[in-house]
């Protein structure tokens, strides 16, 4: 038992300690030009931080290894659904074995991470939502991260699936990126009869049942910028209504070798700005430009490499299952800097919240 307990809190210190090593850089640099007495002069050897002159110094820190403090892991390409703008599709039908993904997830908390979103594809295809339901336990049990959070289409969702992994779920996000169904099926978030609208407004009431926060994901695109959807969105009441600018990814949802052709789905920046003026007064609204989006994220993908965007096209690292955490995080291309100026860092855990459920 007090073995059990000391690999606990050792565990804890090395999380601790991972995501406190950037911010310990960052203090030395905003200490580094004060006139300080030559006695109290200090030789320091940390990430990011070196004794040469101002400019330099600054663009050490830039250069530093970002922490994972949110980690967006796409475990699957698979899915149910045949949205035209998706910029992550079904290149493989590859999904790491259970005892894997729990050892990388482990790896990226011993790092510094904090929050953890799993996403697709559709999460809820692989063993019927089981595989996904065994890491939101998983991560909220024994990790102990203060965010487990789900982005899924919600056509897969089963009310049994929230009573027995709904306590370990702080959020869960559901894509919907129009109020008018015939707007849905040309998009292609669909399949076959099943309204999508209706289901939403069902996941929205089990979340409610099951202390779940619940959270709506749209895509802006030509076929909804015009659309009104403040009555709608005001009456689902979510925590947060995260709207993105339709974005092109090279081999994803454009280019030759991509599986959607995205290009007709694409607005412009003016547009955008409209559709985000007409709906100013929601005070949930997350609005994300492919500005902000592009390099905001840490994305991993199903074999648990780091997806570097920063030349309009998915790179991938080494897997952090290979060559650790630190090694691969270096290409990820991550801006850590305007993961923070989008909002990247909220209150994310359902117990701070204050719901009333």
């Amino acid at each position: 038992m007090q073995l059990a307990v000391l690999a606990r809190l050792l565990s804890v210190g090395r999380a601790v300690l991972a995501a406190l090593r950037g911010r310990l850089g960052a203090l030395c640099w905003s200490l580094a030009p004060l006139p300080l007495p030559l006695s109290l002069s200090l030789s320091l050897s940390l990430p990011g931080w070196r004794d040469s002159g101002p400019r330099q110094r600054e663009q050490e820190w830039d250069d530093a290894l970002p922490t994972p403090t949110s980690v967006n892991y796409h475990f699957t390409r698979q899915c149910n659904y045949k949205c035209g703008f998706c910029f992550h599709t079904a290149k493989t039908s590859f999904v790491l074995p259970l005892e894997e993904a729990k050892r990388g997830l482990a790896m990226l908390k011993e790092a510094g991470m904090e929050k953890i979103n799993f996403s697709g594809g559709e999460p809820f295809l692989q063993d019927r939502g089981e595989f996904v339901g065994k890491l939101v336990q998983f991560c909220k049990q024994e990790l102990e991260l203060p965010s487990v959070s789900i982005v899924s289409n919600g056509s897969r969702i089963r009310k049994q699936w929230f009573e027995k992994y709904g306590e370990y779920l702080d959020i869960l996000a559901i894509s919907c990126d129009s109020f008018d169904e015939d707007v849905n099926v040309l998009i292609g978030r669909h399949q076959g009869k099943k309204n999508h609208v209706e289901n939403l407004h069902k996941l929205r009431q089990w979340c409610r049942e099951y202390a779940v926060a619940f959270k709506i994901n749209s895509v802006i695109n030509r076929f909804n910028v015009e659309e009104d959807m403040n009555d709608q969105i005001k009456a689902l009441n979510p925590v947060r209504w995260k709207v993105f600018q339709c974005l092109l990814i090279e081999g994803e949802n454009s280019g030759e070798d991509a599986l959607r052709e995205a290009e007709k789905f694409v607005i412009s920046d003016e547009d955008f700005d409209r559709f985000l003026d007409r709906h100013k007064n929601i005070s949930c609204l997350v609005p994300e430009s492919n500005q902000k989006m592009r390099d905001s994220y840490l994305i991993l993908d199903e074999y648990m490499r780091f997806l570097n965007c920063r030349n309009g096209r998915k790179e991938p690292s080494k897997s952090i299952l290979d060559v650790g955490v630190e090694a691969a995080i270096k290409f990820s291309g991550f801006d850590e800097k305007m993961f923070l100026r989008r909002g990247g860092k909220y209150v994310w855990s359902k117990a701070d919240m204050k719901l009333d459920w």
